[in-house]
Parts: C-alpha cells; structure tokens; sequence
C-alpha cells in the first residue's frame, strides 16, 4: 500500500504544473511515514510549541501521519541569492507550492478515502499564532518525526535533497511501516561547526549561532509580501536557504560518501 501511495503522489505532483500553468518546477517529492502514536510528537509540545497538536487531535483512529517534501529546481534557489529581498522566481515558487501542497493533501484525502480509509488535512501555512508566530502543526517538524531530515542552523530541515523547497503532511487511519529517522546530523556546522553560512546570508538580523528571532525573521517575510503584492500571500524570504551547502544536497551525507 505505501507504494501505491507513494507512486500516486509522485504522479499528481508530475501533473499539476502543466494542469495550472505553474512557473514553478518541483524535483521528485519526497515522502516519509511517521507512527501516529511515535512519542515525538508528544514531545513537539516541548519543542515546538505547547499548543502544537497531535495525530489524534487532528483524527481520532489515527495511524500513520504521512510528510513530504517538495523540493525546488535549481534555477529557483539560484534566483534567490542576490539581493536583500526575495527574487520574483522564489516568490511566486512559494505560492504556488502552497496551492499544490493544498491541492496534494486535498487529492491524497479522497484517495485514501476511496479506499476505505479516513484521512485528515491541515494547511499549508497561515495557520499560526499570530502573536508568538507559532503553528499548531508544524510541516517541518512533522517531516522530522517521518525521517524525511534533520534540523539545520537555520531551522530548516535539511533532506537528501536538500532545503529549498516545503513541506507538507496529512494523517489517516491506514497503518504503516514508520520509517527510520537518521542518525547523522545534516547540518555542517552541528557535524563539526565548519559552516554558518546561512547566518552570514540572512537579512533580516535574524539569524544567529546561538538563537534565532522569529519576529525579525517575519518583519523581513512581510517586506517582501509587499513588494510582492501581485501575487498574494507571499510572505517569504528564504536568503538563508540559497547560497549554502546544504541548498540541494545533505552536505554531511555528501562529504562522508567521498
């Protein structure tokens, strides 16, 4: 059943740019699988926030919460690099990439029902506090849970495929195999403190080795939404994310394998 599930997400993927007209091209999602009842999630009350759900608030016969990610072509990230505020490129891939993490929760929900199972959906962003900025389901920290990456120094988390790109998740009643979260920290400087690179790139001042400061973080996120007005909603930045090592790639993964 995961493959079939896994295969059916990968081909609504593939079809949507065409289907809408999307500027934005995506790389091959990845996908995670995480046990509904994984005491992590418990602990993302402590670790993200204290409001932070769990699988079985969002659905009662919860079994398996499933993430993935959507990473972006390249020629999306290289777009974003030069400057202080978000390129158009990088703008528009995070609306759009919004609409099709809606469009494949939305799509994986009927198909898992049509099979006889229940699912549960959230939405892709917008859906904090707007006081602490805080989610009461956060994408990230889901995919983490699933084994889809681990956290880098600018709160990202860091995938096979790299950073650059989101997240999105949703939770059902089918039951399967948890995949394994890895070991091995992806982020050059939690590995052995030889990168902050994203601390140097972020704008905002925001971004340090020893905190991060969300607000200053969203006040630059709000710049850009209004020189980006056309669009809607793209209240974004993404200058840590664009220009490191670990944009595309694992880079930790990449030096041991040398």
């Amino acid at each position: 059943m995961r493959r079939a599930l896994v295969g059916e997400l990968h081909a609504f993927v593939g079809a949507w740019p065409p289907r809408h007209r999307a500027s934005t091209g995506w790389g091959v999602p990845l996908v995670g699988v995480a046990s509904a009842r994984d005491p992590l999630f418990l602990e993302l009350k402590t670790v993200a926030s204290p409001s932070h759900l769990c699988p079985a608030d969002l659905l009662p016969d919860a079994r398996s919460v499933i993430a993935f990610f959507l990473p972006f072509e390249r020629s999306t990230g290289l777009s974003n690099i030069s400057g202080d505020m978000a390129s158009a490129e990088w703008a528009e891939a995070y609306v759009e990439t919004n609409e099709l993490i809606r469009a494949v929760c939305g799509h994986m929900k009927g198909w898992l029902e049509a099979a006889g199972h229940v699912a549960a959906v959230t939405p892709p962003t917008h859906d904090f506090d707007e006081v602490t900025l805080v989610s009461a389901w956060s994408h990230r920290h889901v995919a983490f849970v699933a084994g889809l990456g681990r956290f880098g120094l600018n709160n990202m988390l860091i995938t096979e495929s790299g950073c650059c790109g989101r997240f999105g998740s949703f939770v059902t009643s089918l039951e399967l195999e948890p995949d394994l979260r890895p070991e091995a920290e992806a982020c050059l400087y939690r590995h052995d403190g030889s990168c902050h690179r994203c601390v140097t790139r972020c704008v905002g001042d925001a971004l340090f080795t020893d905190r991060f400061d969300r607000h200053a973080c969203y006040a630059q996120c709000l710049q850009n939404e209004r020189v980006h007005v056309a669009l809607g909603g793209a209240d974004v930045c993404g200058k840590c994310l664009v220009a490191v090592p670990c944009a595309f790639v694992d880079p930790v993964a990449r030096r041991l394998q040398r």
